[in-house]
């Protein structure tokens, strides 16, 4: 009788539970689609060259743990919300409370195990999905990299199982050790936010000294190494709830007693906002963190994706170098449109490489050292060979050739004396873009190729800006992957975490919003309500994110060649994009809930 009492409630209120299930699946998806990183070694060791890379992800998983705790309690309080009233229904109809506690624990087990299962093969999917988009997008290279990693799936699990048993043994205890009036009326009882002045003047001194920690110790990470990172992990996370704690609290009750309170539905805003503070502050915390961790390692990942073509264009002054073209190869170097495009002629033995001075005089060779660009003529008047064999020309010229010629010397001889050599004449032909990423598939049809006639040759070893190229991007794929992948679910999470938080109370505002509409508000009235109230719960995690990764870009000084704030409008714009469109969407969706 009590299982059909609850599967009753359960169809009543199917909207409410539906929320706390997307919601639910959505966390756990994503705790699994960073476990999948972080638990998969074989993919940290051969995609990145950190060797404290697997650190660094156990300090992820730490926070996101953390944060899981705080999401899993709130909407375990938010099932129970839904429950109180129906259970204390229950026990004044005489039900045994055993049996009450029985089917407590039960429910928020099944809701936990369900909820769990769900998002780790969601997760499983959206690693799936996203890894073959960032793959194909932006040409990258990965190993061992798999969608689906059962230790992955079995911590994830674990997780979230026990934490629900837990759960499901509080709301027992909870419920059965509450009177039924009080059950009834639970919801009834607003939490009105009070002042503390001292209170509240120490916790923002002291979360704004342990923030002003955490951002020393990123900035000096190469000196600190390990502890800096566990350092600015504990010292931000406790200083942003301590400054949401104290300061939200502080701002809605301050703001109540200004004028702007009392024009339109202002008022009205600012108790809905103070309405439920404290369980604002600590979502907010989480999700300003988790803000200013998809919007650093977007950041990241893409500064690491637009160095790339920088490094490799700093490395030689031509893209390619291609041994006795043939015609056809020399149609598709044509079609390229090159800024450059030489031919050099070579006779080669066992020790070295000869090339012809004059043609060097004719058209230098274009060498890239730290202090910019030369070029590498003979213009003299004696006619003696000159060798080359360890100056960075030398070496930059040697990379153009063959595999057999690569670590050969180089040696300028006049026509004549090169007239007397007797082996038989090749030809290099190098040539120059303007920019190798706009060429990339044509320029690895010549390197393929370049490889089926030279069988020692490979990508890597080509030696002038794509083959730089594709060696560089192999050495960072990982971490532009990492980045991007894990700002991406992050973002996901922040969604799901703040929009829970929002969806979760709009079944409880209908009424407040219904009263209003009685009494004459228009309805453009109420929506100007609506949106502000949601913009304020964006906007104020979102500042707070912003100047976290400010901060927290300093980590990366020491990882990479160009600034880590090089170009960051890019990506703040991108994230600004998709973060409105999610307060859109969650402001449809509370419309649709709250006003008929």
């Amino acid at each position: 009788m009590l299982t059909k009492l609850a599967l009753t409630g359960f169809k009543n209120r199917w909207r409410d539970y539906l929320v706390l299930f997307s919601g639910l699946i959505m966390s756990s998806a994503i705790f699994y689609m960073f476990e999948a990183l972080a638990t998969n070694h074989d993919f940290l060791k051969q995609n990145t060259g950190i060797s404290m890379v697997g650190i660094i992800f156990q300090f992820g998983s730490v926070l996101l743990t953390i944060i899981t705790l705080v999401y899993i309690s709130y909407a375990n309080s938010f099932l129970l919300s839904m429950r109180k009233r129906d259970y204390g229904l229950f026990m004044l109809v005489g039900a045994r409370k055993s049996k009450i506690g029985q089917l407590i624990w039960l429910e928020t087990l099944l809701v936990g195990v369900v909820a769990t299962v769900i998002g780790i093969i969601f997760g499983t999917a959206l690693t799936a999905g996203i890894s073959r988009l960032l793959i194909s997008s932006m040409d990258l290279t990965l190993h061992h990299l798999s969608a689906w990693y059962l230790p992955a799936a079995g911590i994830t699990l674990l997780l979230y199982v026990g934490l629900f048993l837990l759960a499901g043994l509080f709301n027992l205890v909870t419920l059965t050790k509450t009177p039924a009036l009080k059950l009834l009326h639970s919801n009834d009882q607003p939490n009105r936010p009070r002042l503390k002045p001292a209170r509240q003047l120490l916790e923002i001194i002291v979360g704004l000294i342990a923030i002003a920690i955490g951002y020393w110790s990123m900035a000096h990470l190469d000196t600190l190494q390990l502890a800096g990172i566990g350092i600015a992990l504990v010292t931000i996370v406790l200083g942003t709830y301590f400054l949401f704690n104290a300061i939200f609290v502080w701002l809605m009750v301050g703001l109540k007693r200004l004028p702007f309170a009392q024009r339109g539905l202002n008022s009205f805003t600012l108790s809905q906002l103070s309405f439920r503070i404290r369980n604002y502050t600590k979502m907010l915390s989480i999700v300003a963190m988790l803000f200013a961790l998809a919007l650093g390692a977007i950041t990241v990942g893409m500064g690491f994706h637009a160095q790339t073509p920088k490094l490799a264009a700093s490395s030689n002054a031509y893209d390619m170098g291609i041994v006795n073209a043939t015609t056809a190869e020399k149609q598709q170097v044509t079609a390229l449109k090159p800024t450059t495009n030489v031919t050099y002629h070579f006779k080669t033995d066992k020790k070295a490489v000869y090339y012809q001075a004059t043609e060097f005089d004719q058209h230098p060779f274009t060498t890239i050292n730290m202090q910019g660009k030369n070029q590498l003529n003979f213009k003299r008047k004696t006619n003696d060979a000159k060798q080359l064999s360890k100056s960075p020309a030398s070496y930059q010229l040697s990379q153009l050739q063959a595999s057999q010629s690569q670590n050969k010397a180089n040696v300028f001889l006049s026509a004549k004396d090169y007239q007397k050599l007797a082996q038989p004449e090749h030809s290099l032909t190098v040539f120059a873009t303007n920019d190798v990423t706009q060429h990339l598939p044509a320029l690895k049809r010549l390197a393929k190729v370049q490889g089926q006639r030279d069988h020692g040759l490979v990508d890597n070893m080509l030696g002038g800006r794509y083959g730089n190229y594709v060696m560089i991007n192999g050495m960072y794929s990982g971490l532009e992957f990492m980045g991007l992948f894990l700002g991406i679910a992050f973002l996901a999470m922040l969604a799901s975490c703040l929009m829970f938080k929002i969806l979760s109370g709009a079944d409880a505002d209908k009424h407040r919003y219904a009263m209003l509409d009685k009494i004459g508000t228009t309805h453009q009235q109420l929506r100007g309500a609506i949106n502000k109230e949601i913009a304020v719960l964006f906007i104020l995690p979102g500042i707070v994110g912003v100047i976290h990764v400010l901060f927290g870009l300093q980590m990366f000084k020491f990882l990479m060649v160009v600034s880590p704030y090089t170009g960051i409008w890019l990506p703040f714009v991108i994230f600004a994009g998709l973060y409105l469109l999610y307060y859109l969407l969650t402001v449809t969706i509370y419309r649709r809930i709250v006003l008929q």
